[in-house]
């Protein structure tokens, strides 16, 4: 362990805001997409603006950023590839630290394009060997993300079989595609929008029956509840339990799954893996005790049941199958702290500074009667109101209990509740929280709230 690279933590962000929470809550690295070229079109991404700004913003706290650009190109996007290539190529001293692509095409012209440029290889290509990594290592990549079908015995063998310099990147965390790393043709063959356009519909989480050709309306039960049957349905891998086993097989990069996620689950995940695989490098011991916490932790994001995939062989119905498509969501996201003012500097109150009190009732109540009351401002993505009990989740690891003193508008007025979807809201708590605290609560049977 002490000759071998220490993993890199690679987190996904859909929005420049995810990309804060996600540097901010641990992450040495992290992968965006842009308005084009990366294969989540339904995702928020990123302006050529929002890049810069996010780039600037990780690169000060020494996290690097990857951008994907990892479609199955058709004739009609090269032009348009190349020229993107180009902008990102000019976007000095904002540049991306690397570019993820998954067809030979692209790579091409990236590498026409942006000679300098770093290229980690997709695992849209289906990397499952080493000969496929030792190729694309020959073209000049640096990175190749592995097929998530590999094996921790198989990844072990690339490790051995390929430069000590070439980097092997996996998924540890997240949704698995039931089709093979990510191909599927389900979605396009439905609603004619292609996953490998990055449109995907994901029909993977449909429900299914099964019915033979001359029975018809006869319903087969091939692993069928009353709810339906889920046939192609993965459930999400996890491998929070198995940090030494990864990194013994000699990967380098970490990688989480989610690129159309919400920052709570950014957040919690980045900061669940980041604790777990500092608390394995340091010691061992530790790694075991605290296991508890991250399994407590790990399962305060929206997910549909874990599994570990394909790390310890095949996977099989028990392993991989998921028996319905409703996520299970133990927390409920309320908002990001964007900056802390007083009380009297949002609503206009004099401040009389009075005498510190060491009564936390009295002491809220001083602070709100001269105006000294610290005020959260927070984009609201999910209702809760005045007197809710709420946590706030901070970026070390600590998670406090808060109440919901008071809520003021983007005006001034104070309001009960926060029905409405990103309404600006400045928050009284009873406790301290600051710029980029994530607020969260309990689920009390809600929808997902993705």
């Amino acid at each position: 362990m002490e000759t071998r690279r220490k993993p890199e933590l690679l987190v996904p962000a859909s929005s420049l805001e995810v990309l804060k929470t996600a540097v901010i809550f641990g992450a040495d690295a992290v992968y965006i997409g842009g308005e084009a070229y990366g294969l989540r079109a339904k995702a928020k991404n990123f302006s050529l603006e929002e890049m810069a700004e996010g780039i600037v913003f990780a690169h000060e706290r020494g996290v690097k950023v990857y951008i994907t650009a990892n479609i199955l190109a058709h004739n009609s996007d090269l032009e348009g590839a190349r020229e993107y290539f180009a902008r990102l190529r000019d976007m000095q001293p904002q540049q991306a630290d690397a570019l993820i692509i998954s067809d030979p095409g692209m790579f091409m012209l990236a590498k026409e394009i942006w000679p300098e440029a770093e290229i980690h290889i997709s695992t849209q290509a289906n990397n499952t060997n080493y000969q496929t990594y030792l190729f694309w290592w020959n073209l000049g990549a640096k990175r190749v993300v592995s097929a998530r079908e590999l094996s921790l015995q198989e990844l072990r063998l690339i490790r051995e079989k390929i430069p000590a310099e070439m980097e092997i990147e996996s998924f540890i965390h997240g949704a698995m595609c039931i089709s093979y790393s990510g191909r599927c043709l389900l979605s396009n063959f439905f609603t004619g929008r292609d996953a490998n356009q990055g449109s995907c519909t994901h029909p993977c989480r449909w429900k299914y029956y099964v019915v033979e050709e001359t029975r018809p309306g006869e319903y087969l039960p091939v692993y069928e509840n009353d709810r339906g049957t889920f046939l192609f349905n993965s459930k999400d891998l996890c491998m929070i339990e198995h940090i030494p086993e990864l990194v013994e097989a000699g990967i380098d990069s970490f990688k989480i799954e989610g690129r159309m996620k919400t920052a709570l689950y950014v957040a919690t995940v980045a900061r669940t893996y980041r604790k777990a695989l500092d608390d394995y490098l340091e010691s061992p011991q530790e790694y075991r005790e605290n296991m508890d916490w991250y399994r407590q932790e790990i399962g305060k994001c929206t997910y549909r049941q874990f599994t570990t995939g394909f790390y310890f062989g095949k996977a099989n119905e028990d392993t991989q199958i998921y028996d319905n498509s409703t996520y299970i969501q133990e927390s409920v996201y309320l908002g990001i702290v964007e900056e802390v003012k007083t009380e009297g500097e949002i609503l206009g109150k004099a401040e009389n500074v009075s005498g510190d009190c060491t009564d936390p009732v009295g002491r809220i109540q001083a602070e709100e009667a001269d105006g000294r009351r610290r005020l959260v401002r927070i984009e609201q993505r999910n209702k809760f109101c005045v007197g809710d009990e709420i946590e706030i989740m901070k970026p070390d690891g600590r998670n406090i209990s808060a109440k919901v003193l008071a809520m003021y508008d983007a005006d001034g007025e104070h309001v009960e509740s926060a029905p409405h979807p990103k309404q600006v809201l400045w928050v009284a708590l009873s406790e301290e929280a600051e710029a980029y605290d994530l607020l969260r609560r309990e689920n009390a049977g809600e929808g997902a709230g993705m």
